[in-house]
């Protein structure tokens, strides 16, 4: 061959070699970001993702294969009219949540990351940035997306409530915590400070949710509601644990300015959400007395659990007594002081009011039981549609 056509195709090839190098090394097409325009964008990832090939996640199956398709249900109903008011309360804690993470990560809320959800209701109180260090930047954030995926599949799934007011400013964090110490703090806790009092913070929302959602199973019957409650308690609690994880590194570290260990805070908020409850221990610190502790063994306590390591449960009652702050599911306050909404939560604050309250333009879905004429409506059937 001539050594000039030699030459010639080598450098071609080298060339051809050089450009799909290049476009190898290219981030992927985001097609996996959010459809919603008004995400920011996700923050600076520690490792390059572009070197993390996406083909070998996308796995082609058929759905209808044998291999695929998931057992029959012995049920064969999705969503059970009566299913659907529990997932509208926990909607007010998911709420909660998504503004709380979302503001202390990111310093914006759901109505700049997904308006839609919100269904008008009012802006939170007070939130804002906190000072976070990357790590645990990282870690809120993440938790702050998937509050929002989690209002959104419920939604979807089981209709949408207005979101209630919410209080996440500082004067509220520094009731709550003067609340749990049992005295006023000088100077008055402030959560946006740092990670650690942040974190702090943080401790207080969690697990009120996963308890709800361990307390609403047994009422559930559609096949598709038990799954959902499965998927979201399984976040709930992994959120909890990371949490508790976090905390539990720092158990002895001292939360400044005030000469208390992070242990004494977690123990002290763990023991002001029973006694707002008012249903005995469904809650515990870091730290328990062995007879506490799983198998009655050991004080370590970082997932909180009862004696035969089975996760604690609440009623919808006793969750609105904690997230009032008033020891009392009629009378609202703390993280929701207009109360919250849903038929369940309008229901107990109906029940405060001497004559029928007023409420809002905003439609809660219908729920249909000429469809299920053997089901029996409940006491607040047709009061909030």
């Amino acid at each position: 061959m001539d050594p000039t056509i030699y030459y010639s195709l080598k450098l071609i090839i080298f060339m051809l070699l050089s450009v799909l190098s290049t476009i190898a090394s290219k981030p992927l097409v985001n097609n996996t970001y959010p459809k919603n325009s008004n995400y920011p964008p996700l923050p600076t990832c520690p490792i390059k993702v572009s070197e993390i090939p996406l083909i070998q996640y996308l796995i082609p199956y058929d759905d209808d294969s044998p291999r695929c398709t998931p057992m029959p249900p012995h049920i064969n109903v999705p969503v059970f009219p009566y299913d659907r008011p529990p997932f509208h309360f926990a909607l007010n804690l998911e709420f909660i949540e998504a503004e709380w993470y979302l503001h202390g990560a990111l310093g914006i809320g759901l109505d700049e990351i997904a308006p839609e959800l919100a269904h008008g209701g009012p802006p939170p109180i007070d939130g804002r940035k906190a000072n976070l260090d990357e790590v645990t930047q990282r870690i809120i954030t993440e938790f702050a997306y998937q509050e929002v995926g989690h209002i959104r599949y419920i939604e979807a799934v089981f209709g949408p409530i207005q979101r209630p007011l919410i209080d996440i400013s500082r004067a509220h964090w520094a009731k709550l915590m003067n609340m749990a110490l049992g005295y006023k703090l000088d100077p008055p806790f402030d959560p946006f400070i740092d990670s650690l009092h942040y974190m702090v913070a943080l401790y207080v929302l969690p697990y009120i949710g996963l308890n709800g959602y361990t307390g609403a199973n047994p009422n559930l019957d559609g096949y598709r509601s038990k799954r959902s409650l499965a998927g979201l308690l399984s976040v709930e609690s992994s959120q909890d644990a990371i949490l508790r994880g976090w905390l539990f590194e720092r158990l002895e570290e001292i939360v400044e300015p005030y000469n208390i260990t992070v242990a004494v805070f977690t123990d002290k908020i763990s023991q002001l959400r029973n006694r707002l409850a008012m249903c005995g221990i469904r809650d515990e610190g870091l730290i328990v007395p062995p007879k506490l502790g799983a198998e009655m063994r050991i004080c370590t306590n970082v997932i909180s659990a009862n004696v035969d390591s089975i996760s604690y449960s609440r009623t919808p009652k006793e969750i609105l007594r904690i997230v009032y702050e008033t020891g009392d599911e009629h009378i609202p306050g703390g993280f929701l002081p207009e109360g919250g909404n849903g038929e369940i939560a309008r229901m107990y604050l109906e029940q405060n009011q001497p004559q029928p309250a007023e409420h809002s333009d905003f439609n809660y879905p219908g729920y249909d039981y000429e469809e299920y004429p053997y089901l029996e409506p409940p006491s607040y059937y047709g009061k909030f549609r």
